[in-house]
């Protein structure tokens, strides 16, 4: 009886021990704690950087403090999960399946802002997350890219969806203007990606042109006089002491002249002027901002250049110290990030 009593006690201790340790009431979780407790980490779709390669995507491009990239991943998954047009869930395939085969299940608690997911094994590293609403309807599922530079998040959505992501990113800063939306903590900007295609000439000048287009004809978008537009272009850590490395190992001579500045901003120029002839640039107050984002794709082969573009508004970027998409932080932040 006495060794059957010493074992049920060991026993009990040592399921004590597996049993993890409960918060006090009144203690406070530290913030990666509170990221576990609520929203695991997608992990990344190998497939996708062949695919984007191949297919425009649209998406998102974010940047966040060096090291805190996880951190930021599971803040903007709770952040997009609430913006997402659930509209278009149900063109795209629902909860049972996605365009790789997954099925992936982002849900809200209800009472709180709290996001889980709930994942399956599948047979590839990849995976990708929908979000659902109070009534179970799905959004389109987002996929998370690797990217060789650090401070940065990629999300994509699959080819052929219908989500708007500057639409998104608009209702974004309006709920964090209103006070509707808290400030987040990792996340410091997300850029509306509304088209991806390589680096090239002619590609490039087809994708701005159709994006400049799809603006003007929008009638919601109003112009006085000449169309005032400027051009930014993030190269993303390339400087120029790195840039004879990279254009070594580009086999196309169109692409390498892209990597210019100077010659990037003259065929994206170009192609505004095509869509409207009477425009110029304005680089204090434009009505109409071209954004160019080169990605730092990972597993891609040697030579391929992947870049995003966006035709924005001016109330979706600033234009001091540099052009770019309006900080979702605080000033001070902000300087602090590294793009």
């Amino acid at each position: 009886m006495a060794e059957e009593e010493d074992l049920k006690q060991v026993a009990e201790q040592n399921q004590q021990q597996q049993q993890p340790q409960q918060k006090q009431p009144g203690e406070e979780m530290k913030p990666w704690e509170q990221h576990s407790a609520i929203i695991s980490i997608p992990r990344f779709d190998y497939n996708a950087p062949s695919s984007l390669l191949q297919f425009s995507h649209s998406g998102f491009l974010i940047t966040c403090p060096i090291k805190r990239e996880k951190s930021a991943t599971k803040e903007a998954i709770s952040i997009l999960a609430k913006y997402i047009d659930f509209s278009v869930s149900d063109s795209l395939g629902g909860s049972d399946s996605s365009e790789n085969g997954k099925r992936r299940k982002l849900g809200q608690t209800e009472g709180d802002s709290a996001v889980t997911i709930k994942s399956e094994l599948v047979k590839d590293d990849s995976q990708s997350f929908g979000a659902t609403d109070d009534f179970g309807k799905q959004t389109p599922n987002l996929l998370l890219v690797k990217v060789t530079r650090s401070g940065l998040v990629l999300f994509t959505f699959p080819k052929g969806s219908s989500s708007d992501p500057v639409s998104i990113v608009s209702h974004i800063n309006q709920s964090l203007e209103s006070g509707e939306l808290k400030r987040p903590l990792w996340c410091h900007r997300i850029f509306p990606i509304q088209a991806t295609c390589r680096l090239n000439e002619k590609e490039v000048s087809t994708t701005v042109s159709s994006l400049v287009l799809k603006y003007v004809d929008d009638k919601s978008n109003k112009f006085s006089g000449p169309l005032k537009f400027a051009v930014g272009y993030n190269r993303r850590g390339i400087e120029e002491t790195e840039m004879k490395t990279v254009k070594d190992n580009v086999s196309d001579p169109n692409m390498c002249t892209l990597l210019d500045r100077n010659k990037c901003f003259s065929v994206v120029a170009a192609a505004v002027k095509e869509v409207v002839s009477d425009s110029t640039v304005d680089l204090k107050s434009p009505e109409l901002c071209i954004l160019i984002e080169l990605l730092p794709l990972s597993r891609v082969p040697n030579g391929s250049l992947v870049t995003a573009i966006s035709v924005l508004s001016r109330e979706l970027v600033s234009t001091k110290p540099r052009l770019c998409v309006k900080a979702l932080v605080s000033d001070l932040k902000a300087k602090k990030e590294v793009s």
